[in-house]
Formats: C-alpha cells, structure tokens, sequence
C-alpha cells in the first residue's frame, strides 16, 4: 500500500444515523475531509450505542481507493470524489434494511415551528435548491434528499448530511465560504446553513410536490388529491416493498393525514415565498 495507506493506528470516523453507528475507517486525507464536511452534523458522541455499520477504505500502490463493508469488498479502483458517493449510496440502502420499520422517501425535509414539511420530487427537479431558499426564510433542516417517515407517529426523523445542489444558487441565496465542491456538485455542511439544523424526529405538516419550471413566470402552487399525492408519493418511495400491500397503504395514510401541494417553481425567491406562506396558511387553518 502507499504511504497514505490504511493503518491500525488510524482514527474511523463515527456518525450516528437512524439509532445506527456508521463507522468509517480511512487514512486517505481527502476523503476524510468530505465524509467530515458531508457527515458532521450526523458525528457520535462517545456515549452513542447501537448497531454498527463498519466501512473500511484502503488505497491501492495507485492511489486508487477501494471500499469494504464489513470486511467484504463493496467498490474498487475509485477517487476520493466517487468514494465519498459510494459510501452514502451504499450506507443509505444499508440503513434502510436495518430501518424497515421506516418509510424512506426521496424527499427535503425541512422544519417550522416543530413540524416537517417534505418537499418530494425526482432527481433533478429541484428540491435541494428549494431547500437551500427555504433555510433563508425562517425553516430548519432536516435532510435534502432523504426523509424517513414512521408511520404510527406520522415523524418524520432527520438525516442532515451536507445540503447538495448540483449548480451556484442565484442571488440572494450565495454560497457560504464553507461550500465544499465535490466534482460536479457543491456541498454545503449542515454548521454553515443559514437556518438550524434539527436532529430530532418531527410531526409531518404537509408534502409539497417539486416539480422545476425555468418556463414559468412565477411559480405555481395547488392543492392536490389524495389519490394523486399518493401516485406522487409512491414514484418516489425508496423501500416500498419492505411495508405490507407493496408500500401503497403507506402512502395514502401519509396523503390521507396531511395536506399535499404540487408546486411548479419558477424564480427561487418567488418559490420560497409561496410556499412559506402556504405553510403559514397550513398552521393557521390546524389551529
């Protein structure tokens, strides 16, 4: 192995997601650095307990990296770049089977006066962008791309990795000193957002439906069925098929115990606006 090779002697990075320890060991500096800026939020404490999801990257004579998972070979032949994608790909998926209890969707999850308010949309559509506009207009943060969900109490339980956005936000929503780009994308660590980061679980307010719109003038907001939330909702499952009837029931009780919105965004300031205001509306109307 090369100099910056695995040792002993090194230090594993500890986090504590969903009651679970994820337990990364790596020498490589670069690659600790980004799982330290993406993960931060999520480090344990030396009190933490509970399972533990042990990750080990070595790095090959090349300086290429490879990673094991609990001791067997997960990916190989990979920069530090990919690395730290490989390792939340496979962590996620790997919490989700630990986690079947949960409800994962690919959702933001974002937090006013102690309730969550998803914002669920495909890759691509928009939803970390929205987020990161939200976090300027009063909202804490839960997570920009996964939203764990339990059924029974309708909580909705934090994941509150580096916010990640794929292009430079517009003005007024600059990026911090603290943005890290990785690649192509730009992560922003969860102590640098503009709003607070909130580690605890939180009773769902409503779903809102992201769906980008650079055409339109202004963005567009409309409440929508449950039937219709509930198709929406279920494209974007993660581990439908770990909940009885396929995931389905799972969605319609979501849609059948919250309001859901689709949401056309336009201008982002013009987006925050309108949905900021609809949660406002949501609120007033549960008081």
């Amino acid at each position: 192995m090369g100099t910056d090779a695995l040792t002993p002697t090194t230090r594993a990075l500890s986090f504590q997601i969903l009651g679970q320890t994820v337990r990364v060991e790596c020498a490589q500096a670069v690659l600790r650095h980004y799982l330290t800026v993406n993960f931060g939020a999520m480090e344990a404490s030396p009190g933490d307990v509970g399972p533990k999801l042990e990750y080990r990257v070595e790095t090959r004579p090349t300086g290429s990296l490879v990673l094991f998972r609990d001791g067997l070979e997960v990916a190989a032949d990979e920069g530090p770049d990919e690395m730290l994608f490989l390792v939340e790909q496979d962590a996620t998926i790997e919490l989700q089977k630990r986690r079947s209890d949960l409800y994962f969707l690919h959702s933001a999850a974002i937090e006013r006066n102690g309730k969550a308010y998803l914002l669920a949309a495909e890759s691509g559509s928009g939803k970390s962008t929205t987020t990161w506009g939200m976090l300027h207009h009063g909202f804490g943060y839960l997570s920009d791309e996964l939203s764990p969900i339990d059924l029974d109490s309708m909580r909705v339980f934090p994941y509150p990795h580096a916010l990640c956005l794929k292009r430079t936000p517009s003005s007024p929503y600059l990026l911090p000193r603290q943005a890290l780009r990785v690649g192509a994308r730009i992560h922003i660590p969860a102590d640098a957002l503009p709003g607070p980061t909130i580690s605890w679980p939180c009773v769902l307010g409503a779903v809102f439906l992201v769906k980008h719109r650079p055409d339109l003038a202004e963005p567009a907001l409309r409440q929508v069925s449950r039937a219709e939330a509930s198709a929406y909702l279920y494209v974007n499952a993660l581990n439908a098929l770990a909940h009885p009837s396929h995931g389905l029931d799972a969605v319609v009780r979501i849609a059948e115990c919250v309001p859901c919105f689709s949401v056309d965004t336009a201008e982002l300031a013009a987006t925050c606006e309108l949905i900021s205001n609809t949660v406002d509306q949501v609120v007033a109307t549960a008081r």
